[in-house]
């Protein structure tokens, strides 16, 4: 019997994706959990499992395309796995809540389930029908599953917060689901005390009124000797991000230099630890340490807006992203809990979450939770630049080149390594004063980078 496989929710919040790469054809036969397909998303590229075994029958959406979750993307003949039950329709919403998107969810979300080989060679058993168990399930468990276990998940009706995971962090694993079903644990969930009773009755929030147009949209005057490139992919989703910034984030810009000396001084000292270590020190670690030390004093700046609800966040974690330049565009990877590593920890996971996302391996989980960013242009060149907010974050700092340049010290003039710094932020929730301190007291830390280390940062 034929199998319709639906764009799936690969729990992210996704609400459509653009079919970037098929990585089987028509014809060809597959096993369960093979790649079949990327999926580029407003975080990164994903890739998708084949949820069963079978053949390739019908490939309905071509590359390039974009289209919403549940679409149907290909037809999969011949595969072994039954069908699902009459009886394993789909309860309520309000028995069986949406799975909930997390900003620490694991990177394997989006990623092949590491099935053992028994379930990679043998055809999905068939699920029968069980009678209605009451399973606990607690809320705020952050579910980590492949895309076609969650889709399966869904056809049943179940929620997979009451499935225990034998996996790397827990990971529900095909063979998990499967014989949580078979073993007659729950078609329906039942959740703990500590969800709200209330919630199922609540009415759905009405959604956020999009803004009107303020000039009608023209085609340009162009040639036909001119070169049309669609907004797509990568470059599309960069599009996107920008312009929902600019259109909900009145930015403002402030500016100042730094004297930055002693820490090329304490930088140079430290890199033959650093590199015995396997670890590239760059300045990006001690920068990331003063923002902590400023966020501390201006909690405000360490924050998210959330316009569905009137209202910012403000972050009791400090994740820095770093705004990184790849071959396909601009990727921000996310360096999480800054606070809690020392430098060359930092140091060490900036390397790491940048160079995967150069190669394009870079996990949907390091690509969430930010709740800053940094730009630097310093090793390219440029003196100044107004970033871009990455919206719904408040703010930016903007890092550029380090030259020599004429300083007065102590009445006399000498030569200083000189570093400008920017920041931009949302003037909804910062005030200009307010920026200029907190940009003085992160200059404060990287003109005398010894203050890190004395308050422990």
């Amino acid at each position: 019997m034929a199998f319709e496989f639906k764009l799936p929710d690969i729990g992210e919040g996704l609400t459509d994706g653009e079919i970037t790469k098929w990585l089987v054809t028509e014809g060809q036969t597959v096993t369960a959990d093979q790649p079949m397909v990327e999926v580029l998303t407003d975080k990164a590229t994903v890739e998708i499992t084949a949820p069963r075994a079978g053949v390739i029958e019908k490939i309905l959406v071509p590359g390039g395309t974009k289209v919403p979750v549940g679409t149907v993307l290909v037809v999969i003949g011949g595969g072994a796995a039954a069908p699902v039950p009459a009886a394993a329709a789909p309860v309520p919403a309000a028995a069986a809540p949406a799975l909930p998107a997390h900003e620490t969810q694991a990177a394997q979300d989006a990623t092949t389930a590491k099935a053992t080989p028994a379930a990679k060679t043998a055809p999905a058993p068939a699920i029968a029908p069980t009678a209605s168990v009451a399973v606990a399930v607690d809320p705020n468990r952050l579910v980590l599953a492949a895309p076609a276990t969650r889709a399966r998940a869904r056809e049943l009706g179940l929620d997979l917060r009451a499935v225990p995971g034998t996996g790397p962090n827990g990971r529900i694993t095909r063979t998990d689901f499967e014989g949580w079903v078979a073993g007659g644990a729950g078609t329906a969930a039942a959740p703990t005390a500590a969800a709200p009773r209330a919630a199922a009755a609540a009415p759905a929030p009405a959604a956020p009124k999009a803004p009107p147009a303020l000039v009608p949209v023209l085609a340009p005057t162009v040639s036909a000797d001119d070169e049309h490139v669609p907004l797509k992919g990568l470059r599309g989703k960069i599009a996107e991000q920008m312009l929902r910034s600019k259109q909900n984030s009145p930015h403002f810009t402030f500016v100042d230099e730094c004297d930055v000396t002693e820490l090329v001084a304490l930088r140079e000292s430290a890199k033959k630890l650093a590199e015995e270590r396997g670890v590239k020190l760059t300045f990006l670690p001690f920068v990331m340490k003063a923002l902590v030390a400023a966020f501390r004093k201006f909690p405000a700046i360490n924050a998210l807006v959330d316009d569905t609800k009137a209202e910012y966040v403000i972050r009791k974690e400090y994740n820095i992203g770093l705004a990184t330049d790849t071959d396909d565009g601009l990727t921000v990877p996310v360096v999480k809990h800054v606070d809690r590593r020392t430098i060359l920890q930092v140091a060490a996971e900036i390397q790491r979450v940048t160079e995967a996302a150069r190669a394009k391996k870079i996990a949907l989980a390091d690509l969430k939770g930010g709740t800053f960013t940094i730009t630097s242009a310093g090793s390219i060149g440029g003196i100044l630049a107004t970033p871009i907010l990455n919206y719904p974050e408040v703010g930016i700092l903007g890092i550029y080149k380090i030259a020599d340049r004429p300083m007065v010290r102590g009445g006399q003039i000498v030569i200083r390594k000189m570093m400008n710094l920017s920041i931009t932020l949302d003037h909804r929730i910062v005030d200009g004063a307010t920026a200029a301190r907190f940009l003085n007291t992160v200059i404060d830390y990287l003109q005398q980078p010894n203050l890190l280390l004395l308050e422990g940062i």
